[in-house]
């Protein structure tokens, strides 16, 4: 059973290895799809060496159907569409018992501490399966697990209609939040360098800036009459941008921490502390995020044709990465029954 396997040193590696039927409360999954996000490259680049056990299967952006039931699995039939909310938590640590199971103190996020979707067949819990429609396209379905993360962090924002909102970072993260902030009643700005995705942010109907050419704080000001963003969301993960993201929200404003900073980052306190400033993390989903997710793909709200750059075959997903890493796509797509190099 061929699976993209990352064996450290930079490297991904398509290698052979033997699946197992699924166990007890279990299904396996032929999975169609896998896209390649940032949390991907960060494994790549020896990262998160200290959680993935190597060799490590990874990949969790993930559509599929489900090719084999375990024992006392119900509710769900072979051929049935899915995906998976790749959490799975302990359920009696203390953020499990206060109701937030999602950042449980001991989770396993499948497809980093426990393997992932970068291969043909997939066992995984039944807990973890979310359902699909049959009208959801299986490609597009695999953006569901990275509109979650932009439900989830829109949500933490508790955006309202008619609030101004600066989205910090336009790759496919950055993007599903602006459209999701947009469809919530946000008026949405984005800051992006790439020339490449200004064109397809303002094609897809969004003012974008690049921060080197535009004084930033000078045009949010205009923008909202010197009172400054009700919410800036840092999605680049980028130094200057944190020390800078606090300048361009408005008194009580929200500053939503979105990507992930392997390094402490300095941060304007003096302005959180003048202006009474909210910073506010958002890790992950909920359930109640895939289900929104879902319903927005199927809907037609997330632009998934523009986001998705490419596919290729589960043999060549090393060149997928080296792209990534390049800067030279938005989201990349493996065809996991699609092996050939």
């Amino acid at each position: 059973m061929p699976a993209a396997t990352y064996i450290g040193n930079n490297t991904i590696d398509v290698v052979e290895s033997t699946q197992r039927p699924p166990g007890p409360g279990q299904v396996q999954i032929d999975v169609a799809y896998t896209g390649i996000c940032g949390t991907d490259l960060h494994i790549l680049h020896g990262n998160m060496d200290s959680r993935v056990s190597l060799p490590a299967v990874i990949g969790h952006e993930m559509s599929g159907r489900i090719s084999a039931l375990g024992q006392g699995v119900k509710g769900w039939s072979v051929g049935d569409p899915v995906t998976v909310m790749p959490l799975d938590w302990c359920g009696s640590c203390p953020a499990c018992t206060a109701g937030h199971q999602h950042i449980c103190h001991n989770l396993n996020f499948i497809g980093i501490d426990s393997p992932g979707s970068l291969q043909k067949q997939w066992n995984v819990p039944e807990n973890v399966l979310v359902r699909l429609p049959e009208s959801l396209r299986l490609d597009h379905a695999a953006l569901v697990e990275p509109v979650a993360v932009a439900v989830h962090d829109v949500r933490r924002a508790e955006i309202k209609p008619g609030e101004k909102a600066v989205v910090i970072g336009g790759g496919p993260i950055g993007v599903l939040i602006a459209t999701t902030a947009r469809h919530a009643g946000a008026e949405v700005v984005v800051l992006e360098l790439d020339a490449d995705r200004r064109v397809m942010i303002k094609e897809l109907g969004f003012e974008v800036l690049d921060p080197r050419e535009q004084d930033q704080v000078e045009w949010v000001n205009n923008w909202t009459d010197n009172a400054g963003a009700d919410v800036v969301f840092e999605v680049s993960g980028a130094a200057a941008a944190v020390l800078g993201a606090t300048a361009l929200a408005k008194v009580r404003g929200r500053l939503v921490v979105v990507a992930i900073h392997p390094q402490p980052r300095p941060i304007d306190l003096q302005r959180v502390f003048w202006r009474e400033l909210t910073i506010l993390g958002a890790r992950v989903y909920e359930r109640r995020d895939f289900e929104t997710a879902v319903t927005l793909l199927a809907d037609g709200v997330i632009p998934a044709e523009k986001l998705i750059t490419g596919t290729v075959p589960l043999g060549r997903t090393s060149d997928a990465f080296t792209r990534l890493s390049a800067g030279d796509a938005m989201k990349i797509l493996v065809d996991c029954q699609a092996v050939p190099a």
